[in-house]
């Protein structure tokens, strides 16, 4: 049978498998339907689950192993084979008769699509020389060489003959230059330029000569050890044994949640991609439901209802995690909550403190390898499984010193945490240095809208609680902070927020070791943009926005200029310049716009980095669209350097 017209999945969209009964949907019809001839394709992003329903178990299995098989190939591409993936997929786009051959109408609209805007002179100009054959068509391997025409980078090859002799190979000693003079790695440079010339060059000539090639010399500047965000901090590489306190810990309000708070769908999902993006805290807002089984939603509203039981399961799977209860139950079936989490967790769920004593200072996220409910309000059965996350009242930072004990925490809604950030910094800094402070959306974001947690941060808030299903700046600064650290959720606090130093966020140069840095960063050039208008013909229009969030002195913002109809390979080589005076703070973000002049600019991409992950030198940029997923070849050219501030600019 032939389908025409179907709407077709890429594997590179799929994230996983999941066998079974393992969506709100297959469980409704679990008694019509066996568990072993259903599954569900998880999409990245925020696109919905694919339920299905094999005839036979063995159809099912068949599915199952083939589509793993292929997220599996499509995952262990190397750089040169996703471009090659990349490019057949464009491919196959343009080649709308679907022979295998594309004419130049179809390269023109191709060209439209990829965001390019050429005159047809010299895209029949480019079409001719790959044409090869000269049939008037490209086939495979000639629309290949077309798009290497098409995406050779000046910029790029520019910065190699800087360093070139000869302007056909780096040898191994000016490699070594132009890692320690331009990417500043210094005394490493030497074994690093053999290594990089090992990994990246694809000529064995050139291999064996010891020398790295403008292919080589690409390869490396795109690959992760040309990021800007530095690969070793992508590794879990912080102390984890200090107390819970000592660390900023990523936090979900209203897990349940895939949308509003009104008519959103409730959903284990939204727990596992919470916990998969590294999570460490989440909610889950019990209510009595039918049957004497307690059940998770937002109560009195249109939102929909899942089992707590479920919601306990999938916890079980990606532990550790705090389980932050809200607790709205009756006493009967707060003790069915407290049964379930015994039975289904078991070992799992932590009971009372680690050394059997009463706690003089909160566990390490090492040692606190375990479920950890957090809040008292319950039955006796509950509070008694809750050890380290005790709930109280905060009354003020005077009475928590005098009074409180370490394994006690407040919650404190947003506008209550922004007033004490403002009005007593300095006490709510070393107050977190010592407990837990949770800080929660206000009631009144029924549109699950998440607030700034930068100036939390600032405080050292450790569990600043967003609404991690909403896109958008919030969540790109939460993402950047915890995109270190091997992204566990735990990001280890500056040491001047840890011990009993004297740190004011609005006047950070009276902090003993101050020291600011200049920020310089030359916009160079943009790779294939992507489109926000899909009109057809229709073309962007991107700036570049670099945006400093940090300690109020930091927060900054700049751009570019515009390039008129060019989100292909866009040219600024704009310099832009920031003073930061807390880097351990300081989260810098990139934004792609689209200029409009008559309207708001649309969104395209972003990329937001830790400051003291950033690796200097000529680097790639990722980008990432709305959702936080990553945009295949679309990137950012800059060169970054970084320089002690000796006085004051």
């Amino acid at each position: 049978r032939v389908f025409l017209n179907l709407p077709v999945v890429s594997v590179a969209d799929v994230e996983v498998v999941r066998e079974g009964h393992q969506s709100e949907v297959l469980l409704s019809v679990a008694e019509e339907f066996p568990a072993d001839l259903c599954f569900t394709l998880v999409f990245r992003g925020r696109r919905g689950n694919l339920d299905l329903v094999a005839e036979t178990p063995s159809e099912a299995q068949a599915w199952i192993r083939g589509v793993r098989k292929l997220i599996q190939n499509a995952e262990s591409m190397d750089d040169k084979e996703r471009v090659d993936q990349w490019i057949w997929d464009w491919f196959q786009k343009a080649d709308k008769n679907k022979d295998g051959r594309m004419n130049f109408k179809e390269v023109r609209t191709l060209l439209k699509m990829m965001n390019v805007d050429m005159n047809e002179e010299y895209a029949l100009h480019l079409f001719t020389l790959a044409d090869k054959s000269k049939s008037g068509c490209l086939e495979n391997e000639e629309f290949v060489q077309f798009y290497k025409i098409l995406t050779e980078r000046q910029d790029m090859r520019q910065v190699f003959h800087d360093y070139s002799q000869d302007g056909q190979t780096l040898t191994l000693a000016e490699l070594k230059d132009f890692l320690r003079q331009e990417q500043q790695e210094g005394e490493r440079s030497r074994e690093h330029a053999q290594e990089l010339i090992d990994r990246y060059e694809p000529s064995e000539t050139a291999k064996k000569q010891g020398a790295m090639s403008i292919d080589g010399f690409q390869m490396y500047l795109v690959s992760p050890e040309g990021a800007i965000l530095d690969p070793q901090r992508l590794t879990l590489n912080q102390d984890m044994s200090r107390p819970l306190s000592h660390y900023f810990i990523c936090s979900s309000h209203n897990t349940y949640l895939m949308e509003d708070q009104l008519r959103g769908q409730s959903s284990q999902e939204a727990y596992i991609q919470a916990l998969k993006r590294g999570c460490r805290c989440v909610e889950v807002d019990c209510w009595d439901g039918p049957n004497g089984e307690p059940v998770v939603y937002h109560g009195h509203t249109f939102t929909s209802k899942i089992l707590f039981r479920d919601v306990v399961t999938t916890l079980g799977e990606y532990f550790p995690v705090i389980l932050s209860l809200e607790n709205h139950c009756s006493v009967e079936q707060q003790k069915v909550m407290a049964q379930l989490l015994d039975t289904i967790l078991g070992d799992m769920l932590l009971r009372e403190p680690l050394d059997g004593l009463v706690p003089q200072e909160l566990p390490s996220p090492h040692a606190c390898n375990f479920l950890s409910p957090q809040k008292s309000k319950f039955s006796r059965e509950l509070s008694d499984l809750v050890v380290y996350c005790k709930s109280v009242h905060f009354h003020s930072f005077e009475y928590s010193r005098l009074h409180s004990k370490c394994y006690e925490m407040s919650s404190f809604s947003e506008s209550k945490a922004r007033k004490l950030a403002k009005d007593t910094g300095t006490e709510f800094v070393h107050h977190n240095s010592r407990q837990l402070s949770r800080v929660y959306p206000s009631g009144m974001r029924t549109d699950s809208s998440n607030y700034n947690p930068q100036e939390l941060w600032n405080v050292g808030c450790q569990i600043v609680a967003l609404n991690v299903q909403t896109a958008g700046l919030e969540m790109d600064l939460n993402d950047g902070l915890f995109s270190q650290n091997g992204c566990c959720g735990y990001v280890l606090k500056p040491d001047f927020m840890r011990n009993d130093d004297s740190f004011d966020p609005e006047r950070p140069q009276d902090r003993d070791g101050y020291t600011s840095f200049q920020l310089s960063i030359q916009v160079i050039s943009g790779q294939q943009l992507p489109k926000v208008n899909q009109k057809e013909g229709s073309i962007v229009d991107p700036l570049v926005r670099v945006e400093i969030y940090g300690v109020s002195q930091d927060q900054a913002k700049q751009e570019t200029s515009y390039i008129y109809n060019n989100g292909f390979n866009p040219l600024w080589n704009e310099t832009l310049n920031f003073i930061i005076h807390v880097p351990e703070l300081a989260l810098v973000r990139f934004v792609v716009e689209d200029y409009d002049k008559t309207s708001r600019n649309d969104f395209m991409g972003q990329f937001t980095v830790p400051f003291t992950c950033i690796q200097p030198g000529y680097r790639h940029i990722h980008l990432l669209s709305k959702d936080g997923m990553a945009i295949p070849l679309s990137t950012l050219f800059v060169n970054v350097k970084i320089s002690e501030v000796t006085t004051e600019v």
